[in-house]
């Protein structure tokens, strides 16, 4: 917050909040975290609230968990980096083990927001028993030791998984963790760099949204509305959306000793911001080091595609997936061999990056032109090489019938991904 705006109170910011929950209508319970027997599940991706109630606030060790469990503390997270080939794991699984994980938003926790996620949080209303413990000794004990802001989870390694093959990610279930998240817009950041957020700065109307160091963050509740979760923005518009928690980060290391930076995505996934990995999606991941080292974080309660302020509706969450090591061409797509490939039920997700091999590659590349390309070049190499169509004939097929989305244009690296409809293919 701006220290020198009277609006800037943890009080203020607290009756400023309050006062836009209750114009939720009836039904829509804001900052409640009345304990069903378990997290309300997620179904088609949406997050469901069939008692009417938040699910139960999931500190480390408390709710349902599946397969092995991995929590989260100071020594089991990087901080704004990603792990590389020296990196040690946290735990290893055999191939289609399940594993649940604990992940941690980094919003609430950063230095604009004063490293100090009791005192940011309770700010807004929430009992300081709803935030989260990991969150606070991370915040307190994790060292910020890499260039981007992302709290990541140290490795899980994948018995048996060597170069070449392919990790097969399956996404049984993300629990909320808390029932609220924060939006942000940082300078030179975002869609929109250069203009927001220094065109706000002096408007004593909006000091309220500001950091330290005039950076921007929307703080929000989550509501339980209609048998759904919704993000239940501040301010004099009555605005909700709904939920649809994803995974922001999942990927595998680099071959590579050095630093690697957890803000663009590369060829081995990392922060892809795809918002289609919902529950009942599957990533595969193409694997260059042994045991894959997998690795989550910048858990996302909802994200429109582009992403354009800067984050997402950001929210730590519990993730149950299942980690199975594959071949191209065999329980993976050929094109998988290389570059991140998704699928859910309804759609073949081709994906491109502008520069998918990372600052450490060279150039940092951020042309959506070239994310464009790749995303349909491997579109054609899927419909190609894995369905037998001629390629004249994918390539109308991609024209005619296949939307191309961009998935965010805020990591440097930007992405674009596309929608292939399983629907319109009869491979019986």
């Amino acid at each position: 917050m701006n220290p020198t705006s009277p609006t800037s109170s943890p009080a203020f910011r607290r009756r400023s909040v309050l006062r836009a929950a209750a114009g939720l209508g009836a039904g829509a319970g804001v900052l409640s975290t009345a304990s069903p027997a378990s997290a309300a599940p997620s179904t088609a991706g949406g997050a469901t609230s069939p008692h009417g109630v938040l699910p139960q606030v999931l500190q480390p060790g408390r709710g349902p968990r599946s397969g092995r469990y991995v929590r989260t503390d100071p020594a089991s997270v990087l901080w704004g980096r990603l792990p590389n080939r020296d990196t040690e794991p946290v735990t290893v699984v055999s191939s289609g083990d399940v594993v649940t994980i604990d992940t941690v938003s980094h919003e609430g926790i950063l230095e604009d927001q004063g490293r100090d996620p009791r005192g940011y949080f309770t700010g807004f209303g929430v009992r300081e028993r709803d935030v989260l413990r990991d969150a606070v000794a991370i915040a307190a004990h994790t060292p910020h030791d890499g260039p981007g802001p992302h709290v990541v989870n140290r490795p899980v390694a994948v018995t048996g998984a060597q170069p070449g093959d392919v990790l097969k990610v399956e996404v049984l279930d993300l629990a909320l963790r808390v029932p609220y998240g924060v939006i942000s817009n940082r300078h030179g950041k975002g869609a929109l760099p250069g203009e927001f957020p220094e065109q706000w700065e002096g408007d004593a109307a909006l000091a309220d949204y500001f950091n330290v160091g005039g950076e921007v963050s929307v703080f929000t509740p989550v509501a339980a509305s209609g048998g759904t979760l919704v993000g239940a923005l501040p301010g004099p518009v009555r605005a909700r959306f709904p939920l649809r928690p994803f995974l922001g980060v999942m990927g595998v290391a680099r071959d590579t000793g050095r630093l690697v930076d957890s803000v663009p995505p590369t060829d081995t996934g990392g922060n892809v911001d795809i918002k289609d990995l919902v529950v009942g999606s599957t990533l595969y991941l193409p694997v260059r080091v042994p045991g894959a080292q997998f690795f989550v974080g910048d858990p996302h309660m909802a994200q429109g595609d582009g992403e354009v302020a800067l984050t997402a509706l950001e929210g730590s969450l519990r993730a149950t997936l299942r980690l199975t090591v594959v071949r191209p061409g065999d329980g993976a797509p050929k094109a998988a061999a290389e570059y991140p490939f998704a699928e859910t039920a309804e759609h073949w997700i081709p994906i491109g990056l502008s520069d998918p091999d990372g600052p450490e590659g060279g150039a940092q590349g951020t042309d959506l032109a070239e994310a464009m390309r790749t995303a349909v070049r491997q579109g054609l190499s899927f419909l190609t090489g894995d369905l037998g169509m001629p390629g004249p004939v994918a390539y109308a097929y991609l024209s005619a019938a296949t939307d191309f989305h961009v998935s965010q244009v805020v990591d440097r690296t930007t992405g674009v991904h596309g929608l292939i409809r399983k629907a319109d293919f009869d491979l019986g």
